[in-house]
């Protein structure tokens, strides 16, 4: 078992916030841009705490109060934060919901959770909103941000006319303070329904004690590794910040801490938005890690040979002394030491100078972290802190230190947080951060935590024994072949993965005889490749069903596959010409893969490989 430090007392959102626009009123608490061409723009904690008192003051006049459900569906902007502190302020509990669901996914949370306020963000979201009333007898209030998407209906009020209702009517300081005052730590804060990869969504109900104790405890586990975080920080929000990952560690963390919080505007303007906002920290999943790693690898492949030769040998010396200093394997000698210096002056300063220049490291959650992502940004001087948490832990669990990290784990359990491996592998996490119970549904909280308050993750894991754990897979994936061996698909498809010809890859085998896999390619990457071996062809389908991709395939699935024993190797794959998404099904919305979408999806290309189609792979 695995337990790290003392309990940090869980107070409330509410408290926290005013304590931090007392202390830091002036500083600079957002960045948002009005327009993609407009620079950004700032919004002060004193501003901030204004605007937040003003909408509490409209939303308690529109009869909201606590323990009211408030969904919200937007993307990461000023107003979602002020949204969700107005409504917490009053003792509302916030529904948060993704962009990125349909309108019958917003339909059934809203009406699960019952909700009589909804908050929408724009034209898009509020047609969904539209389009999910008429299934909503208990909706009494909806509510859009921007102005200009207000239809001419007199059911739908704006941002703007709530707020100006919030000055007409004001609560006044006194009933304001006694209002967030008399929210309590064990009150429940939000309603989080899991993405989820099969079945309908649960709401997991977190109290505003659950929240404070995880930041709280996350500020300490930094401070203690001579990371601390402070008001100088910056955060660059980008994750959906209804997600609970970026709303704890993107959010409330740098609130708790004063830091500034800047929005990104999306995938494609991540890495200029770096470069306006010069973030100091960063929470991201894996594949936003990743796609920065073959961005800068595909760059640097177009460089002349004499740059991408100085490149790889300042890699290698970045990688050989980021190691030395990692693992403590002796001391750092002359050479190697002289050899970084000058790459750091001639390479790495520079390649950082791209994401703003002032970062100090990266964290990483809500998958696996490929190893060689995680040494290439160690050895360019990025490192990337790897944790683990689940939305029923609000969510953090454990996570690296910085001052001694090690890769391929989570890291150590939270100062308060338990860890400990079940009998059967599976984790089990137990703290003041796991949730109050799923909204409405008991036999799921009594299946989820039991009597003595474990969190049964349904991950597998192991502790090694300096405490620092590591994920080998989730319970329910495991395959379970026709003769009984048993394969954890998620460390085999994150090798192969290490693959820069393999963009995704899917291993299926429950009940079979042998493992198969679906493969969706790095198409560009393969092009490239053709090009390069002459090889010409019209269309992507053309280029996928040629013979000469399918063996260039094959050869990639078995050069990750040498550490495999034979049951665990690809016997048979089929490329697909395809994109795993979230607005496709796929993917959940931080993405990881449905497993049962996937394989009902492609059910039939599933069972001509287990019928003897597929291409053949390691044998």
């Amino acid at each position: 078992m695995a337990a790290a430090g003392a309990q940090a007392t869980p107070t409330t959102i509410n408290a926290i916030f005013q304590e931090t626009v007392a202390k830091h009123g002036p500083k600079t608490a957002l960045k948002y841009k009005a327009g993609s061409k407009e620079p950004y723009k700032d919004i002060s904690y004193a501003e901030l705490a204004g605007q937040v008192e003003q909408l509490a003051s409209g939303l308690a006049a529109l009869g909201i109060q606590k323990g009211d459900r408030v969904a919200l569906l937007s993307e990461n902007r000023p107003e979602w934060a002020v949204t969700d502190l107005a409504a917490l302020a009053l003792g509302a509990v916030i529904v948060p919901l993704y962009p990125t669901l349909p309108a019958p996914q917003v339909a059934y949370i809203v009406k699960n959770s019952g909700a009589n306020t909804l908050v929408v963000s724009d034209s898009k979201q509020l047609k969904k909103a539209l389009a999910a009333r008429k299934e909503l007898p208990e909706l009494r209030h909806l509510i859009v941000m921007d102005a200009d998407a207000a239809p001419d209906d007199a059911s739908v009020l704006t941002f703007n006319s709530v707020l100006e209702r919030g000055v007409a009517t004001p609560l006044g300081a006194d009933r304001y303070a006694e209002t967030w005052k008399a929210v309590r730590p064990d009150d429940v804060a939000s309603i989080v329904y899991t993405s989820g990869t099969t079945g309908d969504p649960k709401g997991a109900q977190l109290t505003h004690g659950n929240f404070t104790f995880d930041i709280d405890a996350a500020l300490s586990h930094f401070r203690r590794a001579g990371q601390d975080v402070t008001v100088d920080d910056t955060f660059l929000s980008f994750l959906p910040v209804c997600h609970v990952f970026e709303r704890t560690t993107g959010y409330y963390l740098p609130l708790r801490a004063g830091a500034t919080i800047g929005y990104a505007e999306g995938v494609f303007q991540l890495v200029g938005n770096m470069a306006e906002v010069k973030p100091t920290l960063m929470v991201n999943v894996p594949r936003v890690y990743e796609a920065m790693q073959d961005k800068i690898l595909e760059q640097v492949s177009k460089a002349p040979p004499k740059k991408q030769a100085i490149f790889n040998k300042a890699l290698a010396a970045g990688r050989a002394y980021a190691e030395k200093k990692r693992t403590g394997n002796g001391l750092i000698g002359p050479i190697l030491a002289i050899q970084h210096a000058l790459f750091e002056r001639l390479v790495f300063s520079k390649m950082r100078e791209r994401f703003g220049g002032r970062l100090r490291f990266f964290v990483s959650g809500g998958a696996a972290l490929g190893a060689e992502t995680a040494r290439f940004f160690e050895a360019i001087g990025l490192p990337v802190m790897e944790g683990y948490g689940m939305t029923e832990a609000s969510p953090v669990i454990a996570v690296n230190p910085n001052r001694r990290p090690k890769i391929g784990t989570v890291g150590i359990a939270l100062p308060g947080v338990e860890v400990k491996i079940a009998a059967d592998g599976e984790i089990l996490a137990r703290g003041p951060n796991i949730m109050k119970g799923y909204w409405n549904n008991d036999q799921a909280t009594a299946e989820m935590v039991d009597g003595e308050g474990w969190l049964h993750t349904g991950d597998v894991g192991i502790l090694d024994e300096e405490g620092y754990l590591k994920i080998t897979d989730r319970k329910k994936d495991i395959l379970v072949l026709a003769n009984g061996k048993n394969v954890a698909p998620q460390p085999i498809e994150a090798a192969l993965k290490g693959s820069p010809f393999l963009s995704e890859i899917v291993l299926i085998g429950d009940k079979q005889n042998v493992v198969t896999a679906l493969v969706l390619p790095a198409k560009e990457k393969l092009r490239e490749w053709a090009r390069a071996e002459g090889l010409t062809y019209p269309d992507d389908e053309s280029l996928l069903a040629s013979s000469e991709v399918r063996k260039k395939i094959k050869s990639e699935i078995d050069a990750h596959s040498g550490h495999l024993a034979d049951f665990e190797k690809i016997k048979k794959f089929t490329v697909l010409n395809a994109t795993f998404s979230v607005d496709g099904g796929e993917m959940t919305p931080t993405l990881k893969v449905k497993r049962k979408v996937v394989a009902q999806k492609y059910a039939s290309e599933i069972a001509a490989m287990a019928g003897g189609g597929g291409e053949a792979a390691a044998a």
